[in-house]
């Protein structure tokens, strides 16, 4: 009898995927943060519920108004932890608002000023508000965890969404006003930085350049008055030297004058000034400045030293063969472009004198854009704020006629 015919085995089952979850981390953070509400909102509900009661309830005594103020100050605390769980959970990226600060210094102006602080009672609305929201959301998101799995994500998501709107109006900055206080207190202190940092230049300047120079004249000349009837050519020699000194010094102090606010931009303008810049420049430049009037003497100074250290810059690292300025009114402000055929690859970023330079022009609701390829060319566009220049009133005839008669 001959053997059966061999039966072909069947092909072994292909491995079972790894289990994953069946919604998306975004999904999952939106259904913790709807099953967090509840106990956040109870915290926050009896916190402001408690603390009205009892500041407004002892406001006639003397230590009412001083609780219901610590209880704002609260108010404002857990508005920032609501801040951070939202950032954190929904994406919600918002400005903390401004600091609460007095007017001036003492117990009565904090108290008032806290006692009429605008975010702290917003936030007081909202934790009083948000009760009833969190038991729903509680509730509902629970619930669908069991009942209604597949639609859990668009109810997460709809919820989510009422949440974020709610963050939002009550949470941030009250309105544009406050967001611009917070930006240029953020400028100011930039300026302080800036402005003590040029100050510190100025002080080494003086005392290891000029000063320094002046004090060794005086003990040369002091030398030379004792030798002028003991031996008159020595003391003439002496007096030579301290003349070349003098000019040394005196050229030391125009550089430095110059460096704080050249002469030719007061008395002739940002045309002559830059002309003035380029001429010191390693490199040729071609100035274009397109301006039917001065701008204020602040935005002046800002735009002649904007220029001039971005041909600093150029002279130093560029490798460039030519560079152009121009410098032009566009509406309400004034446009400065900077230009050269270098190797390119400047920026903002790391550190660089750039960078710096962004913060200044910042500071003062300016801008600074770099188009710096590796390889060049380079153009640098920087916009300021135009304001026009106060004109001096004229001297009346009879002031003058009485002048020249005195």
């Amino acid at each position: 009898m001959s053997p059966s015919p061999a039966v072909p085995t069947s092909a072994e089952p292909a491995p079972l995927p790894p289990p994953r979850l069946a919604y998306g981390a975004v999904t999952w953070k939106e259904v913790g943060y709807l099953l967090l509400n509840l106990p956040i909102v109870i915290i926050g509900f009896v916190f402001v519920v408690t603390m009205l009661a009892i500041g407004i309830g002892l406001s006639v005594t003397v230590i009412g108004l001083p609780l219901l103020a610590g209880g704002l100050i609260g108010c404002r605390l857990l508005g920032r932890l609501e801040r951070a769980r939202a950032r954190e959970m929904l994406g919600v990226v918002i400005d903390d608002p401004r600091p609460m600060r007095p007017s001036t210094f003492g117990f009565l102006p904090w108290l008032w000023a806290t006692l009429k602080d605008p975010v702290a009672w917003r936030h007081a609305l909202y934790f009083a508000i948000r009760l009833p929201w969190g038991v729903l959301t509680f509730t509902l998101t629970f619930a669908s965890l069991f009942v209604a799995w597949p639609a859990l994500g668009f109810i997460a998501r709809g919820l989510t969404t009422v949440d974020r709107v709610m963050v939002r109006g009550l949470l941030q900055p009250s309105d544009e006003l406050e967001q611009r206080i917070a930006e240029l207190e953020s400028d100011r202190g930039v300026v302080v930085d800036h402005a003590a940092a040029d100050l510190r230049r100025i002080e080494r300047d003086l005392h290891d350049g000029a000063q320094a120079r002046l004090v060794a004249l005086a003990m040369d000349l002091g030398l030379a008055k004792e030798k002028l009837l003991e031996d008159p050519e020595a003391a003439a020699k002496m007096v030579g030297e301290a003349h070349g000194e003098v000019k040394i010094a005196l050229q030391e102090l125009r550089d430095l004058a110059r460096g704080i606010h050249p002469a030719i931009l007061t008395d002739r303008g940002l045309n002559a000034a830059l002309s003035s810049v380029a001429a010191r420049c390693t490199v040729p430049v071609q100035v274009g400045v397109d301006l039917n009037a001065r701008p204020a003497a602040a935005i002046e100074g800002i735009a002649y030293f904007t220029v001039s250290e971005l041909l600093q810059n150029i002279s130093k690292h560029s490798g460039a063969r030519t560079a152009g300025v121009d410098l032009w009114r566009s509406q309400e402000r004034l446009m400065i472009q900077v230009r050269d055929d270098g190797n390119g690859g400047a920026g903002t970023t790391g550190g660089t004198g750039l960078a710096g330079l962004a913060e200044r022009l910042d500071s003062v609701d300016g801008l600074l854009v770099v188009d710096s390829p590796v390889g060049g060319p380079t153009t640098i566009t920087a916009e300021l704020p135009w304001r026009d220049r106060e004109q001096a009133p004229p001297r009346s005839g009879s002031a003058r006629q009485g002048h020249h008669a005195g």
